[in-house]
């Protein structure tokens, strides 16, 4: 597994990802686990709710804000490849309004990014309860 190949990014914030490394073994875990061979290049991008609002509306034609959205550039079915944009301020008002820390909403929200590059969707009531088991059991599976 290529961990070389997750990469961290922040755009129109000051924002640094605490961990990294230890993040890049969670989610090679995660990926290998998932039944893939390997990551491709796969980016997450750190931004605010203006930034990601912007995304959502231009490319999905969606005008809701959010605190993620996902493209997968998969090109072969056992390599999981893409770009994650995560609203960093849309993670804090979360973790308030679920009681959570920042840092658990935080990697709730990474994980979720990559299960669904992963093939697992969240838009049925099932899908949403399967998307929140995997969440659970991935984010026990920290060792950090």
């Amino acid at each position: 597994m290529a961990l070389r190949d997750i990469h961290f990014f922040s755009e129109d914030i000051d924002f640094t990802l605490q961990e990294k490394q230890k993040i890049r073994q969670w989610i090679g875990h995660t990926i290998v686990h998932q039944g893939y061979a390997r990551v491709g290049e796969l980016n997450f991008i750190f931004c605010s709710d203006a930034y990601l609002l912007n995304i959502n509306q231009t490319y999905l034609k969606h005008d809701t804000y959010t605190d993620i959205v996902t493209f997968d550039s998969s090109e072969s079915q056992d390599v999981i490849a893409g770009d994650v944009f995560i609203s960093v301020e849309r993670i804090r008002e979360n973790a308030q309004e679920f009681g959570v820390s920042e840092r658990d909403e935080l990697h709730r929200v990474m994980i979720h990014g990559v299960l669904h590059l992963c093939g697992q969707g969240d838009k049925t009531e099932a899908e949403q309860k399967q998307m929140t088991e995997k969440e659970n059991f991935y984010l026990s599976e920290r060792s950090f």
